[in-house]
């Protein structure tokens, strides 16, 4: 009797592969599917659930982790390609019971309701304000020899923000919130 996971008739068994991670400071080795990505992986074999899988093709930023400091959709990419890569998820935002500065800003200005989309925001803001103070100008930036010394507009935080959507609406919300951390940095 066949069993669930056993490939189709005529079809190759899956390849394993070993896959080193460092994910929120902690290192991890799995073996894992070739065509495992990286939100699978984080997900399924690790526990971490607090990134999401929303749309699984890209589209809604549910799923944004950083990968060596920088903000990607976790369900687009394959977990070995990040072979002995740094991963950041929600999880290791919070130092024990003190959040991170973006969690509390998010509290603070209701920058949820459902709460379904809000680790991908929180993620991507993180490596959205990075962007910044390296000093990536985004599409609407109007004057890139400036970029990253003025304090960022609500337009700027949601051109930088528009690969993350919320279902909700909680839009006025979120920006408020990246604001207030972009002017205490």
């Amino acid at each position: 009797m066949p069993f669930e996971n056993d490939p189709a008739a005529g079809e190759p068994a899956p390849q394993l592969l070993s896959v080193r991670l460092q994910v929120n400071g902690r290192a991890h080795t799995l073996e894992v599917d070739a065509r495992t990505t990286l939100l699978d992986a984080l997900r399924e074999n690790l526990k971490m659930t607090g990134s999401k899988k929303g749309c699984d093709h890209g589209q809604c930023g549910a799923c944004t982790v950083l990968v060596e400091g920088r903000r990607i959709n976790s369900c687009l990419t394959l977990a070995v390609m990040h072979d002995g890569e740094t991963v950041t998820t929600i999880e290791g935002f919070a130092n024990g019971e003190m959040l991170h500065p973006l969690q509390q800003a998010f509290l603070a200005h209701d920058g949820f309701q459902c709460g379904y989309c809000t680790p991908g925001q929180i993620c991507s803001a993180a490596g959205m304000l990075d962007e910044v103070r390296r000093g990536m100008p985004s599409h609407i930036t109007a004057d890139i020899a400036t970029c990253g010394t003025t304090a960022l507009s609500d337009e700027e935080i949601r051109e930088r923000m528009s690969g993350n959507l919320c279902r909700c609406s909680a839009y006025p919300n979120i920006v408020a919130a990246i604001r207030q951390v972009s002017e205490a940095r």
